[in-house]
């Protein structure tokens, strides 16, 4: 945790010396008091939340004349906030182009900015293909890299966790996940995409083309160019993106992974996505297939930038529409961990949602779409990752971050 912790009259009989504990984190047991905790749909004003063994025991109204381990002092008390997708990771090891730094040091680094933006749960993009995204160059080696830097980061500040992306039209990204999840413990989390310009989150071509002239300095020519490439190449691959998609929906329907569709389209896209045992509709580019993901009962994920700039970048659905439709379970931070508390209160100060329903998108909906059940609520057994947050200004400011002690016997 970050902060001071108080020292005071905790419930039981364990003495002053019991009690003490590091700075460095926070005890398996400890009270926390005068909080404003945000339940799931309400906000308990003067509350008291008692941590036992890591986990929640009680969330109740703060006893008069009792005092707490931790004082509160009126901040707003959320659960951790659970990142479902993010890209942050392959752009702090490359900070700028050709400026490359050691992948254990960009976790630490990165990890620093997770913990400011409350983010006690992280899903890394780990991104299987050959070639470039608009703003990164990706490739299988570096994949592996960025696996084995967070695998070896082991418990801290942060559960660091792995989103698998697949591009279905990269046969050397398909081989790689292929061996990489024989080995991976538990369910993994997939996400298959196509950024192919002309479908998917570019259905128009040229917003894409801007975003290559923007970030790689090509002329409006060159780019066009570039993406008539693009779209050659991607009708050559329709039997490896045919071979993908058969593989992991035989993985999805035997429940060795949890399949996420990236930038479904429509109700089609949705209807396919089911079929084959996908689980997530993970950042749907329309609100027919957001309508769609629902009504099959998908959880429905959006962009924590896109509700904050008012719009997608690429033209497709804002994440406020979405919300303003109920269709909205879970933000993302993409590639943006500061703005998912921003975005949950943008959407809440707007009066889109009600503030609980506005943090439930980052908290409980983000720890559902990941298949999370032990986390993302203040209630008596969720594990006790806790956020303190200062909203007196325009922008929430997160004071304090605190993940569960003893993560390993937690699960």
């Amino acid at each position: 945790m970050t902060g001071s912790a108080v020292q005071s009259a905790a419930p039981g009989t364990a003495t002053a010396a019991d009690r003490a504990w590091s700075l460095g984190a926070p005890p398996a047991d400890f009270t926390l008091g005068h909080v404003r905790a945000v339940l799931p749909d309400r906000i308990l004003e003067d509350a008291r939340v008692a941590i036992r063994h890591g986990r929640i025991a009680e969330v109740a109204p703060h006893p008069a004349g009792r005092a707490a381990d931790i004082d509160g002092a009126g901040l707003l008390c959320l659960p951790g906030v659970v990142d479902v997708h993010s890209d942050g990771l392959e752009r702090e090891v490359l900070p700028r182009p050709g400026a490359r730094l050691p992948w254990e040091f960009a976790l630490v680094s990165f990890e620093g900015k997770l913990r400011a933006a409350g983010v006690t749960t992280v899903f890394h993009g780990a991104a299987f293909e050959e070639g470039s995204s608009p703003s990164a160059p990706r490739s299988v080696a570096a994949t592996r890299e960025l696996c084995a830097a967070v695998a070896a980061r082991g418990a801290g500040p942060v559960e660091h966790r792995l989103l698998h992306r697949l591009d279905v039209r990269c046969a050397h990204g398909l081989a790689a996940l292929q061996g990489h999840l024989a080995t991976f413990p538990g369910p993994a989390l997939v996400s298959h995409e196509d950024h192919t310009p002309g479908q998917g989150q570019y259905a128009d071509r040229t917003y894409y083309e801007r975003y290559l002239a923007g970030t790689r300095g090509l002329s409006e020519d060159e780019a066009r160019t570039h993406v008539d490439e693009l779209v050659v190449r991607r009708d050559g691959l329709l039997d490896i993106r045919d071979s993908a998609l058969g593989w992991l929906g035989e993985r999805a329907r035997a429940g060795v992974i949890r399949l996420a569709g990236h930038d479904p389209a429509d109700a089609e896209e949705i209807d396919a996505l089911v079929a084959r045992g996908g689980a997530v509709a993970e950042f749907p580019t329309t609100l027919e297939a957001a309508r769609a993901a629902r009504e099959h009962g998908l959880p429905v994920v959006a962009g924590a930038p896109n509700v904050l700039r008012g719009g997608s970048h690429a033209g497709n659905v804002s994440g406020a529409e979405l919300a303003a439709h109920g269709l909205l379970t879970a933000l993302a931070s993409d590639y943006l961990p500061s703005g998912l508390i921003a975005a949950a209160f943008l959407l809440a100060g707007r009066g889109i949602l009600p503030l609980p329903a506005a943090i439930g998108l980052v908290t409980a909906g983000a720890a559902d779409a990941a298949g999370l059940g032990d986390r993302g609520r203040l209630a008596p057994g969720a594990r006790a990752d806790l956020v303190l947050v200062d909203a007196a200004g325009d922008w929430p400011v997160v004071r304090t971050a605190m993940r569960a002690e003893s993560s390993a016997q937690l699960g």
